[in-house]
Formats: C-alpha cells, structure tokens, sequence
C-alpha cells in the first residue's frame, strides 16, 4: 500500500491511500496498527510529510562509491547521526538555505529512509524486516561548511537546520518493496542527473542497519532511519555543486516516487 498524510480543507491531518491513478481513499485506524481502506475519497488540500517522526536516526558513508569520492574509509560498522525531528519538511515545501548561522555549501543527498513499525530492540537481521512498516524518500540535505568545519568533527550541527530533511511524497508498506536493496536511486537539480545509483551499492543493508541500531537504543514505532546516500553529491563534484536560492531539488527511489522541493 502506498500511504499518504495530508491536511483537508478544515485543516485536519489523516491519512489515506493512494491509487495507481492518483485518487486516494481515507485509512481508517493507525498507521502503527491495523488500518483498512474506506470508501471515503480523501480531500488532499495539501500533502506533507507521511509521518511526524518520533525520531530521526541517519547512517553516514553506507555507499561503497560516496565513501570513495569523499576519500573515507569503508567504516566496520554503521556510522550514525541525528537529526531533530523539527527538520523535517513536506513535499513540495522550501529547503530554507540558512542565514542566522549562514551556510554557502548546501548539498543534497537521495536516501532510502526506513520507517519503523513497532517497537525494536535487541533483533538480529533476519527478523530485522518484520519490524518495518514500509519505506520512503528522504533527502538528506546539509551544510558542508559546517560539517566540515564549525561542528566539532560532529555531523548533526551540519544536517539538522530546519527544513533540512525532507521526506516523502508516500509510505511504501514493506510488502510492496521485499527487496529494499535493490532500488534506482537518483537526484536532479533543476533538471539535471547528479545522482544516480542502486541501493545495491549499500555496504550496509536495511536489515542490518536496524539490527545494529537496535542493540544500541529501543527503536520505537514512528522512527524514521536515512540510510545513506550514493556518489554524486555536490562536494564531491569537480568543481562542487552548492544549492542556491531558485533550484529544485528532486529525489527520486524506485517503487516509491519523488520528492520535489524548491530551494529559497
């Protein structure tokens, strides 16, 4: 099922299900629990977000081609980082360059991004899947400038201004997708392929990412975990490529969609 969450013409939140032609029909339960499709047509006035998350987990260097133009080690383990939930932004809506502490090389980064369906902990990977609730698009947008330089050799600072973590445009429930590692992977800016790879290329899979993490912290439902991005990113670009007020962004996973947003 692909699901959707969006505010109708009363401003209300829900969610719904989205149709191969485009129509949406209204879910109701939760998301998190048992859900059925109404015959009610869904008045979608604005899409968002398919989810407030809970928290935001990201994997670092988990593509062995993005770890080779960024002339990083391949890591032993997971590398991870943070972002707040704050950070997350809706389709369609800006990445919001910042000014209050300014940044000049903004990149971007097209991700898989994991949701989780129920509480995790302690799983090994062959169970791992089971506590998916489906997947979507993310784009890990950050500040090299500050990554580089102004965090402390810390990456969250760099990857957590506010709109700085667009997701969407749908959920994917994990039946749809049983072969998460091995999806198209692609970024345009205004137009043009930067990004363009295979989640084949993950040294890291989905399975064993959220087995690790779980052995580290209790992954609860409504968790969202960016798994890394390809090469192709601006700074590893000749010369580099920063995103500048006027782009649009757009990235886009096989069988989930694209995730369009402007820059200002």
């Amino acid at each position: 099922m692909k699901i959707i969450r969006y505010a109708d013409a009363d401003g209300h939140i829900k969610f719904a299900a989205l149709s191969a032609d485009g129509s949406a029909r209204e879910l109701d339960g939760d998301i998190f629990g048992d859900i059925t499709v109404s015959g009610r047509p869904a008045d979608v006035r604005k899409l968002l977000a398919p989810l407030d998350p809970r928290a935001v987990l990201c994997i670092g260097l988990n593509y062995q081609q993005h770890a080779i133009e960024t002339k990083c080690e391949i890591p032993r383990h997971p590398i991870l980082f943070f972002k707040n939930p704050s950070a997350i932004q809706n389709p369609g809506d800006p990445i919001v360059l910042p000014a209050a502490l300014p940044s000049t090389k903004v990149d971007y980064e097209v991700e898989l991004v994991i949701v989780i369906g129920k509480t995790c902990r302690n799983v090994t990977v062959s169970a791992a899947p089971d506590y998916v609730l489906g997947y979507t698009c993310g784009n890990d947008v950050s500040a090299r400038d500050w990554q580089k330089h102004g965090g402390g050799g810390q990456w969250c600072l760099a990857k957590t201004f506010d709109t700085f973590a667009p997701l969407g445009p749908c959920l994917v429930t994990r039946d749809e997708i049983p072969h998460p590692g091995a999806l198209t992977v692609a970024t345009r800016v205004n137009g043009a392929l930067l990004q363009n790879s295979n989640t084949t290329d993950m040294i890291f899979s989905c399975a064993e990412i959220i087995s690790f993490l779980s052995k580290v912290t209790t992954l609860l439902p409504g968790t969202v975990i960016f798994t890394g991005t390809p090469e192709g990113v601006g700074m590893g670009r000749t010369p580099p490529v920063w995103l500048k007020s006027g782009d649009t962004v757009s990235v886009e996973i096989e069988k989930i969609g694209t995730l369009t947003n402007p820059v200002v």
